[in-house]
């Protein structure tokens, strides 16, 4: 008896992806990346809430589906004309979760110790092109999923919970942990091919210290507290608010430093005070304590000394965050910087400048904005 071999015949869109295959999944990780670009904005607004849960569901539904592909299992089904589309899609919602994370991140981080956590975000973005086997390498697999998955976590459930601290994050990170390992678990229990490559207690043991260096990071401060963001940051001559309206009256740094308002020289005049506007986006309902914390470098002895803890209360949902202010009086000459920080002492921003005594009573070129 002859056997009859029939060909499914390809789409267009199919044979464009074959041909073009060597590049698709970069194409698609991109993808990703613009789609959030366009069209996220604020981490408590609805429609973010809803395409984030949904990239994070749909990220995890396709990896279950990817990973049982090659056992034969969606053979004489609908998705088994999808099944050549599988690893696209997690290129397209991994590039979709790390963009997003790195577009609110990037809100946050300030040039402190925290920006390493950014890096390795940014890392995360655009490394999947020099990865080798790419997608199919099931280690890879699971450790890029379990980090997008910790991240996303403690995203959206602070959010969701209106509350931030650090039990909030222990909490995310949990769920993170069992939502992953039971992921793996049920792939290696169903999946023969998985269990050809895949040793279990190895990868348990990637996720395990992936766990673990996440919560080093966030023990020794160097994450930033997402969702809360440092919006505005002002080394200030003086300050007035009426109205609701914040005018503050500061020395403007040069236009191509767009990256920073005000200037590193602060002149100061003595009897004078130094004020630190602060402008900070905090998610709907959410509450916290916020600290100014003023320190001054001691060149004899080469360290930064912590001068004075001034906090305030903030209440979340303004669209160009809750302003506040503090100030000092009398204050020494040097190198200062004040680190926004919340009462778990996580840093949402530093202010950094120099104070100059203006001895000779110049006069001081300033300007006025509102907030």
């Amino acid at each position: 008896m002859k056997k009859i071999l029939v060909k499914l015949k390809k789409s267009p869109f199919q044979k464009h992806i074959q041909k073009h295959k060597k590049h698709a999944p970069l194409v698609f990780f991109i993808g990703g990346f613009i789609f959030d670009t366009l069209t996220l904005g604020r981490i408590d607004r609805l429609y973010d809430t809803i395409v984030l849960c949904s990239h994070m569901s749909l990220l995890t539904l396709t990896l279950y589906l990817y990973n049982l592909a090659d056992d034969g299992q969606w053979k004489n089904t609908f998705l088994e004309r999808f099944e050549a589309y599988f690893p696209l899609a997690i290129q397209f919602f991994f590039g979709g979760l790390s963009s997003a994370f790195v577009i609110y991140f990037s809100r946050s981080v300030s040039l402190s110790k925290t920006i390493s956590f950014f890096i390795i975000l940014v890392t995360l973005l655009f490394a999947n092109e020099f990865l080798k086997k790419r997608i199919s390498n099931k280690y890879l697999q699971f450790s890029v999923y379990f980090f997008i998955s910790f991240t996303f976590f403690t995203f959206i459930i602070p959010v969701l919970i209106k509350t931030m601290n650090t039990n909030v994050f222990i909490f995310s990170g949990l769920i993170s942990l069992c939502l992953t390992l039971l992921l793996i678990i049920v792939i290696y229990n169903i999946s023969p091919s998985t269990r050809a490559e895949v040793h279990i207690g190895k990868i348990i043991g990637i996720i395990l210290t992936i766990y673990t260096v996440i919560n080093l990071f966030y023990y020794f401060n160097l994450i930033p507290p997402v969702p809360f963001a440092l919006e505005t940051g002002i080394a200030a001559h003086d300050i007035k608010v009426e109205n609701n309206t914040y005018t503050v009256t500061y020395q403007k740094d040069k236009r191509h430093i767009f990256w920073r308002e005000h200037k590193l020289e602060f002149i100061y005049n003595p009897n004078e005070s130094v004020y630190i506007f602060t402008s900070i986006f905090a998610p709907t309902d959410i509450k916290k304590a916020i600290f100014h914390r003023w320190k001054w470098y001691n060149h004899h002895t080469d360290e930064w000394e912590i001068v004075e803890d001034i906090g305030y209360h903030i209440t979340g949902g303004r669209d160009h965050g809750y302003r506040g202010y503090t100030f000092k009086q009398n204050i020494k000459e040097g190198l200062w910087k004040v680190e926004v920080i919340t009462e778990e002492e996580l840093v949402i921003g530093v202010i950094d400048f120099e104070i100059i005594t203006n001895a000779t009573f110049e006069p001081i070129e300033l300007v006025e904005k509102t907030f």
